[in-house]
């Protein structure tokens, strides 16, 4: 996709507040009763969820590995997100990240630019009306940004729509080893979690309605600051 006259999109910012809680199998069944009557699957979802595979990128220093470890306040990573190993949809995304609050930039991809990354040819990111596409190109040259590990999970997402309130169950959380290609299917695999957790997250916009609340995790909820790839990462440095 060409520059409009020279005009680079700029996508508004809206942020998010995310919460995490690492809870088990057994809790999330009671959790997924307690929001039948609240919350319903979303649509694009089909009845069982989706398998969320992402190529992480960080830069020559791993900050955003490091500054997930320290706690920085203000922080951002790249990743390249593709559905059920299909490439009908490929998105190039920085997940910026404030506090407890969150925003995704976007941009999508088809599979030979993604190719194009991976071999190491940037230039055309360039030619993207999209600033994400730009400011990833500024990252990969200048910070040398390079993919780090490939990180898979499967997905089951609940919708809320007062408070545009969206929360996931991520299950299986698995690091990829000895490859950086999206579209394999058959890259060896390592769980990054003992068998019986999983990830619960809880995204959404103003305000969390009371209703929702009153059914998160209470005490059996832990919450948590993991990172999927942070745990991926370390999962495959430990093996290799």
């Amino acid at each position: 996709m060409a520059k409009r006259g020279g005009v680079v999109k700029e996508e508004r910012a809206i942020f998010r507040h995310e919460l995490k809680y690492e809870i088990s199998y057994s809790e999330k069944e009671l959790q997924i009763a307690r929001m039948k009557e609240i919350l319903h699957m979303d649509p694009h979802a089909g009845s069982t969820g989706y398998m969320i595979r992402s190529l992480y990128f960080d830069d020559y220093w791993n900050s955003a590995y490091e500054e997930k470890l320290i706690g920085t306040v203000s922080r951002k990573k790249y990743r390249i997100r593709i559905y059920d190993f299909s490439d009908k949809v490929i998105k190039l995304e920085c997940k910026n990240k404030q506090g407890n609050y969150i925003y995704k930039e976007s941009a999508n991809l088809v599979r030979e630019e993604v190719e194009r990354i991976l071999s190491g040819d940037y230039a055309f990111l360039l030619q993207r009306e999209e600033a994400i596409c730009h400011r990833f190109y500024v990252a990969c040259m200048s910070d040398l940004l390079r993919p780090k590990v490939i990180v898979d999970y499967d997905r089951v997402p609940y919708i809320y729509d007062v408070g545009t309130v969206r929360v996931t169950f991520d299950m299986h959380v698995r690091a990829g080893l000895g490859s950086f290609d999206l579209f394999d299917c058959n890259i060896p695999m390592a769980e990054t979690m003992q068998g019986d957790r999983l990830i619960m997250e809880v995204k959404y916009t103003e305000c969390l309605p009371q209703i929702v609340k009153n059914i998160l995790p209470q005490e059996s909820g832990e919450y948590t600051s993991a990172s999927k790839y942070c745990m991926c990462y370390d999962k495959k440095m430990s093996l290799m």
